[in-house]
């Protein structure tokens, strides 16, 4: 496995090897790039990423911003997150420069906002959380990294509970019976609705009939914040 000096290198190094998996040369990709609507990522551009180094003596590569990563990662049928952290290609992966490189799932967990992110240590062989208070509040590190990371994991919940209270809602639509069951998966999908509103969150469309159902049933804290107009 390779070791990289920088997230740029790991990059670069992404780049050609997707390119080279779906056996595109440097043209056909910048081809895909102007299709998408980049034509300034160039044949050229392209070489000096691929080719050029970050630092130190030789050809210096040109960057690639986030604007570039999500072109790229579409130009090459691959998830833009994974020219960064390529998931099984790669044993460690850079994170910053204070800090040691790491397994590129832990710190694909600390990107997605999935965990939050260890970088003191090795302590007795364990890496732990920043332990430092953020300056002007006071607030741990890591409690005002979990305020942050919170919508991570209503969204994915919302989708979630969003889709079956719908698939509830067509079996009490063909059996009386089943109406009690639809009012509970109702009720956890406005705990969510809720949640996402006290947070100052904006909720995605519901379908038309689920949000008029959370309305009439008096589920919601602030009924109109939610979009009805959604489609089944």
């Amino acid at each position: 496995m390779h070791t990289h000096q920088t997230a740029g290198d790991v990059v670069a190094a992404q780049i050609r090897r997707h390119r080279e998996r779906l056996g595109m040369n440097r043209h056909e990709l910048a081809a895909e790039c102007a299709r998408l609507g980049r034509p300034d990522i160039t044949y050229a551009v392209l070489v000096s990423i691929e080719t050029g180094r970050a630092s130190g003596e030789g050809k210096k590569r040109r960057p690639v911003d986030v604007d570039d990563l999500f072109v790229l990662g579409l130009a090459l049928a691959t998830p833009p997150l994974l020219l960064m952290l390529p998931l099984g290609s790669e044993d460690t992966v850079p994170t910053v420069p204070a800090a040691d490189p790491r397994d590129p799932y832990t710190v694909w967990q600390w990107v997605t906002g999935e965990a939050t992110p260890t970088l003191e240590g090795p302590l007795d062989g364990r890496y732990v959380p920043d332990s430092r208070q953020i300056a002007g509040t006071g607030q741990p590190w890591a409690a005002a990294w979990a305020t942050a990371a919170y919508p991570v994991s209503l969204y994915p919940e919302l989708a979630r509970r969003r889709e079956t209270a719908h698939k509830a809602r067509l079996r009490a639509a063909l059996d009386p019976s089943a109406q009690t069951e639809y009012v509970d998966r109702l009720d956890e999908l406005a705990q969510i609705v809720n949640d996402m509103h006290r947070a100052s969150l904006t909720v995605p469309a519901l379908p038309t009939e689920l949000g008029k159902d959370l309305s009439r049933l008096g589920l919601l804290d602030h009924p109109d914040q939610i979009n009805p107009r959604g489609t089944e």
